[in-house]
C-alpha cells in the first residue's frame, strides 16, 4: 500500500500548525481509486474514481465556506473572495493519476492548498486579494494519451477540434467520456477571461527526483521545466507463424523496436538527457505470431532544447537504420511537445524572499499544469522532498514532517502574496 504520511511522526508537527487538517483530508482521499492488488492508484479522467475525487474536492470547498465552481473544461475551483475581482492568487494541482500511480503526485498539492488556507485562517490572516484553490482535470493524460488536458484547453494550447479527436484504449472519445460523467463537452475551449483574473499561480508538488533528499532540504522552488515531448514510432513488418517461419525470412518489427529502445538509452546517456519507451502496442499480439505492427511511444526530456533535439534526432536516425536493415516500414509522429518553461523570475525570487532567501532552486524534467499556464499568467512551483526519488509508482513517498513543512511553506507564500 502507498505510505501514509501520518505514520512518520504521530506526536510531531502533524498535530500542530499546518498538520491536523492535512491528516484528516489525506485519510479521506487516500482510499479513492486505490487498486487492491498493486497498491497504486487508478484515478483516470472521467471515470468513477475521478468523480469521487471531484466530489471530495467540492466537499472540502463547501466545508470551508468557499465559492465552488467548475469551469467550461471541467477544472474545479474553490474561491475565497470575489472570483471576478481579478489579480487572484491561485494554488492547487490535480487529483488524477497515471496507471497504478503513487499517492502524492497531484493530490499532495491539492490537499496542501486546503491545509495552507486552514493555516492562514488559524493565523488570522487578512486577505487583500482573492484566493482560489483548483483541481485541474486530466493532468496525467493516462486515459487519452495527452497530458494536462484541462489546463491546455483553458490556456488555448489544445483546440476543441483536437480535443474531440482524443480516444482512449477502448475507442471512447473525450467528449463521450465527459458527457457520460455529466459534463458538457460542447463548452470546452480557451478561457482567457478566467486566466485574466489570475495574478499568480503557485503549485506545490512532491519532487519527482532526489535533489532535495541529496541536499537535505525539505522544500525547494522550481526554476524551470525541461522541454519534453512524446513521439509515436510505428514499426510495420509482416505477420507470420512463430514456429514455421525461418529467422532469415522474417520481417519482425519487434526486433527493430527493441534495437530502437537500446539506442534511446544510449543516446540519452551520451547527452545527459532522458529517453523512455514506456508504452507499446503489438498486433496481432499473439504469443505464437510474429507481429505485423509494433507501435511504441517515446518520451524524451532534456535540460535545453538543443540537447533534446540532438537526442531525438539520433534516436530517429538509429530507428530508420535498423528498420532498413530489417526490412521494416517506419513511421514517426510527434504527438505532443512542450518547450522549456522558465518560471517567472520575479515571482520565484519573491517566494524565495518570503521563505527566508535560502531555499534551493532546482529544475525538473516533469511537466505540470503550472508549466502550461506560464505562457498566460505568472506561475511558480514548490517541491516537497521525496526521499525515494520515485514517482508514478506506489513507492512514491513524502514523510509527514516534510508534508507539513510544505503546507507551512505554501501558507507563508500565500500570505506574502495575498495578504499584503
Amino acid at each position: 500500500m502507498p505510505p501514509d504520511p501520518r505514520a512518520s511522526n504521530a506526536d510531531g508537527p502533524g498535530n500542530g500548525p499546518g498538520g491536523a487538517g492535512f491528516h484528516s483530508m489525506w485519510a479521506e482521499l487516500a482510499p479513492i481509486g486505490r487498486h487492491a492488488e498493486s497498491g497504486g492508484y487508478r484515478r483516470h479522467a472521467w471515470t468513477g474514481a475521478d468523480a469521487d475525487c471531484r466530489t471530495w474536492f467540492q466537499a472540502q470547498a463547501e466545508a470551508r465556506g468557499l465559492t465552488y465552481e467548475t469551469d467550461r473544461n471541467g477544472n474545479q475551483w474553490a474561491w475565497l473572495g470575489d472570483p471576478l475581482a481579478g489579480d487572484a492568487v491561485v494554488t492547487g494541482s490535480h487529483l488524477d493519476s497515471v496507471p497504478d500511480g503513487g499517492a502524492f503526485d497531484g493530490p499532495l498539492g491539492v490537499v496542501s492548498s486546503f491545509a495552507a488556507l486552514d493555516e492562514l485562517r488559524r493565523r488570522g490572516a487578512e486577505f487583500s486579494r482573492p484566493l482560489a484553490i483548483t483541481n485541474f482535470g486530466d493532468e496525467e493524460g493516462a486515459r487519452f494519451g495527452l497530458a494536462c488536458v484541462g489546463s491546455r484547453l483553458t490556456a488555448g494550447q489544445l483546440t476543441k477540434e483536437k480535443a474531440y479527436e482524443l480516444r482512449d484504449a477502448d475507442g471512447v472519445s473525450l467528449p463521450q467520456a465527459m458527457e457520460a460523467a455529466g459534463y458538457d463537452p460542447d463548452a470546452i475551449g480557451a478561457d482567457p477571461e478566467r486566466l485574466a483574473r489570475i495574478g499568480a499561480f503557485v503549485e506545490l508538488h512532491v519532487e519527482q527526483g532526489r535533489a532535495l533528499d541529496l541536499s537535505g532540504d525539505r522544500v525547494g522552488i522550481a526554476s524551470a521545466i525541461w522541454p519534453h515531448g512524446r513521439w509515436r514510432f510505428d514499426f510495420r513488418g509482416e505477420a507470420n507463424h512463430a514456429g514455421t517461419t525461418r529467422l532469415v525470412d522474417r520481417r519482425d518489427p519487434m526486433l527493430t523496436y527493441a534495437a530502437t529502445v537500446l539506442a534511446a538509452r544510449t543516446e540519452a546517456a551520451l547527452a545527459g538527457a532522458v529517453a523512455t519507451f514506456g508504452k507499446i502496442a503489438v498486433e496481432p499480439n499473439g504469443v505464437n505470431a510474429i507481429p505485423s505492427l509494433v507501435r511504441g511511444w517515446l518520451d524524451s526530456r532534456a535540460a535545453d532544447q538543443a540537447t533534446l533535439d540532438t537526442v531525438v534526432t539520433a534516436i530517429e536516425k538509429a530507428a530508420r537504420e535498423h528498420a532498413d536493415r530489417d526490412g521494416i516500414d517506419l513511421g514517426i509522429v510527434r504527438e505532443s511537445f512542450t518547450p522549456v518553461v522558465e518560471f517567472e523570475h520575479a515571482l520565484r525570487d519573491e517566494m524565495n524572499r518570503i521563505l527566508g532567501g535560502s531555499v534551493p532552486v532546482l529544475g525538473t524534467g516533469a511537466g505540470h499544469d503550472a508549466g502550461i499556464l506560464s505562457a498566460a499568467v505568472p506561475t511558480a512551483m514548490l517541491f516537497v522532498r521525496n526521499p525515494t526519488g520515485v514517482s508514478h509508482s506506489p513507492r512514491e513517498f513524502a514523510a509527514e514532517d516534510d508534508c507539513v513543512a510544505g503546507v507551512l511553506a505554501l501558507a507563508d507564500v500565500l500570505e506574502g502574496l495575498a495578504c499584503r
